[in-house]
């Protein structure tokens, strides 16, 4: 962790607290297939693994999906989802004074997420964070997701970066899988949508809030 020269984050539940515009998009779809609204921490719960799981489990939980139907709604969350994808949307309290640091240091970050990756992008700049990120990388059609690791790969190699240098954060097992696929360290943020029991090996680092000293230990 001393040789620590890269640092790539996903995005949702880690960076940004996305979930209130995702839970008002989704219960948009919801009511517009007659199907009961959810609540947000249900919501929660399914973000990590792509939009079409998004919707398949947010059908699922409310009466069950069909392929033809699953279409529909995920064409409709999209466009929900992308007519107002920020305005909801926060960083975390701590994370532009720790991204600060890591930029002082000379570390060179990235993004690596499952959200598309135009969507990806609009969100950061909205939120005026774009600045510190060399590579956003999101979902594009042909690169398989997260927890395959080569669109976390893909990111390393672009920063010029390798496993012996390269960290991953992130706030999922789904992120946890993907560092472990890629063979790099895997640090936690427990504050944001973890939603499954964390596998071994554990991540190097745990931490509940940006503000921690977690920031300050990685680049000592």
């Amino acid at each position: 962790m001393a040789s620590v020269r890269h640092i790539v984050f996903d995005l949702d539940g880690t960076l940004v607290h996305s979930a209130p515009d995702i839970h008002a998009a989704i219960n948009v779809v919801l009511r517009s297939n007659g199907r009961p609204e959810l609540d947000i921490e249900t919501v929660t719960s399914f973000v990590g693994n792509g939009v079409e799981k998004l919707v398949e489990r947010s059908l699922n939980a409310t009466g069950g999906v069909e392929n033809a139907l699953h279409q529909k709604a995920l064409e409709q969350f999209v466009e929900s989802y992308n007519a107002d994808p920020f305005s909801r949307t926060e960083p975390y309290p701590g994370v532009i004074s720790c991204l600060e640091s890591f930029r002082g240091r000379g570390i060179k970050l990235a993004i690596c997420t499952n959200k598309p990756a135009d969507t990806a992008k609009e969100i950061c700049t909205a939120l005026q964070i774009d600045q510190y990120f060399e590579v956003i990388s999101g979902a594009v059609h042909g690169v398989p997701k997260k927890p395959d690791p080569t669109p976390l790969t893909q990111v390393i190699a672009t920063l010029g970066g390798d496993i012996t240098d390269t960290v991953y954060v992130g706030d999922s097992t789904v992120d946890q899988a993907t560092a472990r696929n890629a063979n790099i360290p895997f640090i936690l943020f427990s504050g944001g949508y973890l939603n499954a029991q964390l596998t071994e090996p554990h991540p190097a680092i745990i931490f509940s809030d940006w503000h921690d000293d977690w920031c300050s230990a990685l680049i000592s």
